[in-house]
């Protein structure tokens, strides 16, 4: 039936094995359906994926074939599909990445014209206009859609970012990892723009070594690499940062955003004296904000879900522990943005990032990552559901669990939070292993 149709969206647009999954046929005809209501152009970027072109031309192509322009902005990071298209009065953007995905995967991201990724309702009318049989405007002749490039689209990216800088860069030594993926180009432009001193590795993108062992999913890549300085480490499309401090700590996207919510507030420029975090947060961050009387508001999984929330509230801060960071602009995560911030408070504070971070403290945390043949019904296996209530009970207040589906991959998400690593560890294992036992 119609309602038990697999939703073709995940929490971070669709995505599939590129060619098998994700095919060209699919991305055509999804623009199409994308396409239908609007009325203006769209813009239209892509990570290093040996795919990225094959599906960038299917979009293109789908919307050109029912009269909507596009531009082709190239490799570039999401962030720069978000400002871009805002910038150009675009209707839609898009982004063809599958974010930190391996290299065999693929996705298709939207954006809408705040720059923002489209809401659920948004979505769903794409995917039931993609199902629907009703035939697709075909226009001839001079109403066909053009595509044209947009040959300095990473110059005007960096350029418009580069542009909010309050204080000088100059002096500050950093090591950058752009994980073979989008940021190639635009990170060490930007860093020359501003004046810092980088390093800059996995820049060498061949199409198949995305995310290969580097990246904001491999930190311990960049803090071995950095040798006393602080690095940057970026996912596929660079919407992520993950950060290393001068000592080799990892600064993952809790501690980054109590560093900038303690500025902000030390500034005075924490809007309403609160952050927007998701339930992935660690508790390490929750007691730093009310030690220095911040407020949180919690959401679900997902930076869109941030978003919302953060407009709602009028929130300057907010993010997620994958890295994933919102600012003022309020439409997406932007990790190319996001250390750019991260260095004007090492610049106006004149403190190291290893100091920065003692903002807060973080409880050992670990997360299992169970993959299953399917994750419809996990929630209502009694066996599982006793196992995260016993487990929630043996931890009581000094911990939490947290188990979930993830949005874009067939896993269930085991996280467990403990006074101590070993402890956290056997209670997680014990509630994987029922997980695996029950739905294998």
């Amino acid at each position: 039936m119609e309602t038990n149709r697999k939703r073709m969206f995940g929490t971070d647009g669709v995505r599939g094995v590129a060619n098998s999954e994700l095919t060209a046929d699919l991305a055509l005809n999804l623009a199409r359906a994308a396409g239908a209501t609007i009325d203006g152009h769209v813009v239209i970027g892509q990570d290093t994926r040996r795919s990225s072109a094959m599906l960038a031309s299917a979009v293109a192509s789908g919307f050109n074939s029912i009269g909507v322009d596009t531009v082709d902005l190239g490799i570039i990071p999401v962030g720069a599909v978000s400002r871009l298209g805002r910038d150009t009065g675009a209707s839609l953007g898009v982004m063809i990445s599958a974010s930190h995905n391996p290299a065999e995967d693929n996705g298709i991201k939207f954006f809408g014209k705040d720059g923002a990724k489209l809401s659920d309702e948004q979505e769903a009318m794409i995917e039931d206009r993609y199902h629907s049989a009703s035939p697709h405007t075909t226009p001839v002749g001079a109403s066909v859609g053009m595509q044209t490039q947009m040959n300095d689209s990473v110059d005007r990216y960096v350029e418009k970012i580069a542009q909010t800088v309050e204080y000088s860069m100059r002096g500050l030594e950093f090591v950058v990892d752009c994980a073979n993926g989008a940021a190639f180009a635009a990170a060490p432009a930007l860093f020359e723009k501003v004046g810092a001193n980088v390093a800059v590795f996995a820049d060498t993108p061949d199409g198949m070594n995305i995310n290969d062992g580097v990246g904001a999913t491999y930190p311990e890549t960049v803090a071995e690499l950095a040798k006393g300085k602080v690095g940057f480490a970026f996912d596929g499309d660079a919407d992520r940062l993950i950060a290393v401090d001068e000592k080799g700590t990892v600064c993952d996207g809790d501690v980054i955003m109590a560093i900038f919510a303690n500025w902000q507030r030390d500034r005075g420029k924490l809007n309403k004296n609160l952050v927007v975090a998701t339930v992935m947060s660690n508790l390490g961050f929750h007691h730093a904000m009310k030690r220095i009387g911040v407020d949180v508001v919690i959401t679900p999984v997902g930076d869109r879900n941030v978003v919302q929330e953060m407009r709602r509230t009028k929130a300057v801060v907010g993010g997620e522990q994958s890295g994933h960071i919102l600012l003022e602009d309020r439409s997406t995560g932007d990790g190319l943005r996001t250390a750019l911030r991260l260095m004007e408070v090492m610049a106006s504070t004149g403190q190291p990032l290893s100091e920065l971070r003692k903002v807060m403290t973080e409880l050992p945390q670990v997360l299992l990552n169970v993959r299953v043949p399917s994750k419809e019904g996990w929630d209502t296996q009694e066996d599982i559901v006793r196992a995260i209530k016993d487990a929630e009970r043996s931890l009581g207040p000094r911990g939490r669990v947290l188990v979930r589906p993830s949005g874009t991959e067939p896993l269930i998400r085991v996280m467990v939070e403990a006074p101590t690593a070993g402890e956290a560890t056997t209670v997680a294992e014990s509630i994987a292993s029922e997980v695996t036992s029950t739905l294998s």
